[in-house]
């Protein structure tokens, strides 16, 4: 069984530590920030996002824990929004450490997340995905989630001197 417990200030120092820099990345990989702003970016974006920290009204933190043995074995990250109408839950970030992926743990971490969120008196969970993570798309897809909005890039080679 996994569960969802309150992220601790120490755990939320840990969380930006790396959440900061694997953002940057993903970014890049997207093709949406050039690795030189990426960093910088990704810093302040997170600032402006969460300027109380952890204490950030709306946003709720969570510590992804094995019930058996109280491990460690992730994150979660949710704001409570306003859409269409209704207030939901909209996921910025959620991971589960490399060495207990594949075991069950994001799948259950989300049926806690739906369980919380009803609490809450919620409607619904909201969440995006890379289009680099097909993974991820994947367990969200058998989890439920529909695809409501879809943006692509194709890149284009330099024009060549004398093309019309």
């Amino acid at each position: 069984m996994t569960i969802l417990t309150p992220m601790t200030e120490p755990e939320f120092a840990i969380y930006l530590a790396k959440a900061i820099p694997e953002f940057a990345q993903d970014k890049v990989d997207a093709g949406q920030w050039s690795a030189g702003e990426a960093l910088e970016l990704s810093r302040s974006g997170y600032a402006e996002m969460l300027p109380q920290g952890l204490a950030t009204p709306d946003n709720v933190f969570f510590t992804v824990r094995d019930a058996a043995t109280q491990e460690d074995v992730g994150m979660l990250w949710f704001a409570v929004q306003a859409r269409a109408g209704q207030r939901i839950a909209y996921v910025y970030d959620v991971y589960i450490h490399a060495e207990h992926q594949r075991k069950g743990h994001a799948s259950r971490a989300f049926a806690a997340l739906d369980e919380e969120a009803r609490q809450r008196g919620l409607t619904g969970v909201a969440l995006h995905v890379f289009g680099h993570n097909t993974g991820a798309q994947a367990l969200y897809h058998k989890l439920g989630y529909a695809t409501t909005n879809i943006n692509m890039f194709k890149p284009l080679a330099p024009a060549t001197c004398g093309s019309t």
